[in-house]
């Protein structure tokens, strides 16, 4: 049995995904309306953390910050609470590095498993198995929860030990949010030089500068105006924060690129994370 916790947009669509290939999946949340949504896609809850760890082989969470994970796996009415030797417990959520480490000691001394093992590619990644995870972990706790991944991702890697999966995640959401600035920089040099935005990427896409951020966001989500990927500019700007508690002083571009991210408060939590676009040129990217 598998257990989710954290049923919001991503974890529901894990949890759908994970029943849809034939697992046996539970689910936990205290909010309500989550519980619902969870309801309607036939996923069966549990009244309490308790039952479900008791039920569970295998616990995935899927929490907004490293406070959330904290507090679910360590508070008194937490996963530490309800020890259960054996079990596995998977942290899809992007996390910090200092927080999965102290978990996972503080859950092996309880004869329990932590991992990290944060995600991209939004709620319809989750829901169709397309995600791709990096994992942080022994590489025998990875060899238990590859069946599980498969199922999850269409790409994991195991890049070190616990913590390296929230330090990769982490630069790899700077370089995400890095490039959207940068790509928006240069298709507004383009437009603004008698170029066709759309031309400008096509051109860009077959040569050495493209990126996921130039091949997708801009086709799917920018230029069509769509602005829905899933992922808001509040969960953005707190990647980009998480990532420049890592920084060191040198690196003064990502330095800049978390100062521009900082200070892009005009441009609400709730909002897609691909408007920070609106701050290089808001007439040509105009949605909002």
């Amino acid at each position: 049995m598998i257990g989710v916790i954290g049923l919001g947009n991503m974890g529901l669509s894990m949890a759908i995904n994970l029943q849809q290939k034939g697992e046996s999946v539970l689910g936990y949340d205290i909010s309500s309306y989550s519980q619902e949504k969870a309801k309607q896609e036939n996923i069966v809850l549990c009244d309490t953390l308790a039952e479900l760890i008791k039920q569970s082989r295998v616990l995935i969470l899927s929490l907004p910050k490293a406070e959330h994970v904290l507090e679910t796996c360590l508070s008194t009415q937490g996963i530490i609470a309800h020890p259960k030797n054996g079990l596995l417990v998977v942290d899809t959520s992007t996390s910090t590095p200092e927080a999965s480490r102290q978990i996972a000691q503080i859950f092996c001394d309880k004869g329990m498993t932590f991992v990290d093992a944060p995600v991209s590619g939004g709620p319809a990644g989750a829901i169709s198995g397309t995600m791709s995870m990096v994992v942080g972990s022994s590489e025998q706790a990875y060899k238990e929860i590859t069946p599980i991944l498969d199922k999850m991702s269409a790409k994991h890697l195991r890049v070190g030990e616990v913590g390296a999966g929230n330090i990769t995640k982490l630069g790899n959401n700077l370089l995400v949010a890095a490039n959207l600035l940068l790509v928006a920089e240069m298709v507004s040099m383009a437009a603004r030089s008698g170029v066709d935005s759309q031309a400008f990427l096509r051109g860009v896409n077959q040569g050495s500068g493209r990126s996921a951020v130039s091949e997708i966001n801009f086709e799917k989500w920018i230029l069509s105006q769509a602005y829905d990927s899933g992922f808001s500019m509040g969960l953005m700007r707190k990647d980009v924060a998480l990532a420049q508690n890592l920084l060191h002083d040198n690196l003064v571009l990502s330095q800049q690129v978390t100062r521009l991210w900082r200070d892009s408060l005009t441009l609400k939590d709730e909002l897609d994370f691909n408007a920070i676009v609106q701050t290089v040129d808001e007439e040509l990217f105009k949605k909002y």
